[in-house]
């Protein structure tokens, strides 16, 4: 790695330090009782707004890379610090509004951070990528690693930005200022430090997502793995998203927000170990395996109802729903599907964005226990999903090397 490029790959990393913030502090408690309260709505009803952000990122997703491709990495980036800047400021003006359209104020200002994720995401990873070009595994590893940290310490900041407001309201405007601030700040380094940049120099047109889809063979295993994009996403998100107010409501856990920490602490943990595992045993098992590991989890969950279950559930799930299970099935997608490797792998982050948006979308209208038990179907069927591809292996891995 050029020195040069040292402090900018730091400075693509803290943009997804506070990404790990921006993505979660929807799904904490204490800030979705804060809300809530603002604006004269459920609490579940908060869920809504997460679900904008998997909308936003759906928008985007078609047109983010080409334009990253075109227009290079540091104007992707940039694109995306500024939205995010807008949509976690936009959070603390909406609060401010209340009832007088705050909520869907918010919900726009969601929907603007969705799209801040998707040119983050296709700024930043191949840039990290080509500035630690020996080991591109380890710089999107990096990237997984600045998110966990960031969510693990959270619960610690939202006591320290815990602010009341002259009318007696809780708020943690505080906390998206800061964000939000610092994504600008990030947003005028990114544009001074020097970046390679050299995908987009590449010579060549790459076909469209709806050229390729035109002339697209999909096996029934393809689609399995696809579908498996919706049910991994589902899983994570919807723990992430509700299981402190399962917490607080069916448990009487009055502040469970240190839950974030466990599941992140998990996450971390499982980024290392999973990497060593996968040296000796084969991807497409652990498709297999950690959604068993949720579904046991989330099942003992609701029928045992206590703090300790509640904590090892988070790390639990942290671990083998969060620790880069959607990684692996589109790494697995590379493998299995040599030809179209690149459809696939889109349509399976398509998936995985419109289940942010659907899934969160139901859970909004649902009781706590509600969500629990979706998140157990939407995981069996994940299970279900991950046993036939594991079934279909062996002559999926011979088909792969028939088409090579």
């Amino acid at each position: 790695m050029n020195k040069k490029y040292i402090p900018s790959a730091l400075i693509l990393y803290l943009n997804y330090f506070i990404h790990g913030v921006g993505c979660s502090i929807l799904g904490q408690a204490v800030i979705k009782e804060a809300l809530a309260a603002s604006w004269g709505v459920e609490v579940m009803a908060i869920t809504a707004i997460s679900a904008a952000l998997g909308l936003g990122r759906l928008i985007a997703l078609p047109f983010a890379g080409p334009l990253s491709d075109k227009l290079g990495r540091r104007i992707s980036t940039a694109i995306g610090s500024g939205s995010y800047a807008i949509y976690l400021i936009g959070l603390a003006l909406a609060f401010n509004a209340g009832t007088n359209g705050g909520y869907q104020i918010a919900y726009i200002c969601a929907i603007v951070g969705g799209i801040a994720n998707s040119f983050l995401d296709t700024g930043i990873y191949p840039a990290v990528s080509e500035i630690i070009y020996k080991a591109p595994g380890v710089a999107t590893m990096g990237i997984k690693f600045f998110i966990s940290v960031s969510q693990m310490l959270l619960p610690f900041v939202l006591g320290v930005t815990v602010a009341t407001t002259a009318t007696g309201a809780t708020s943690y405007n505080t906390l998206f200022y800061a964000c939000g601030i610092a994504y600008l700040v990030l947003l005028v380094l990114v544009m001074i430090f020097p970046l390679p940049d050299t995908d987009q120099k590449a010579a060549g047109k790459k076909e469209g997502l709806i050229d390729s889809l035109k002339h697209t063979h999909f096996s029934v295993e393809s689609i399995a793995m696809i579908l498996i994009g919706f049910t991994c996403t589902g899983t994570f998100q919807l723990w992430l998203n509700c299981a402190q107010n399962f917490a607080k409501e069916n448990v009487g856990w009055a502040d469970p927000s240190i839950m974030q920490t466990y599941y992140s602490a998990g996450t971390m943990l499982a980024l290392v170990v999973t990497a060593l595992l996968t040296r000796k045993i084969k991807d497409v098992r652990f498709i297999l395996g950690y959604p068993v590991i949720c579904l046991v989890t989330m099942i003992a969950v609701l029928v045992g109802k206590s703090q300790t279950l509640m904590i090892a559930g988070a790390f639990l799930i942290g671990w083998a729903g969060a620790g880069g299970l959607l990684q692996i099935a589109t790494s697995v997608c590379n493998m299995l599907f040599p030809k179209i490797k690149g459809t696939v792998t889109a349509l399976v982050m398509i998936a995985s964005s419109l289940c942010n948006y659907t899934i969160l979308t139901a859970a909004s209208k649902m009781q706590p226990s509600q969500v629990m038990v979706m998140n157990i179907v939407l995981t069996a069927v994940g299970v279900l999903l991950g046993l036939f591809v594991n079934l279909r292996y062996t002559k999926m891995v011979e088909q792969a090397q028939a088409d090579n």
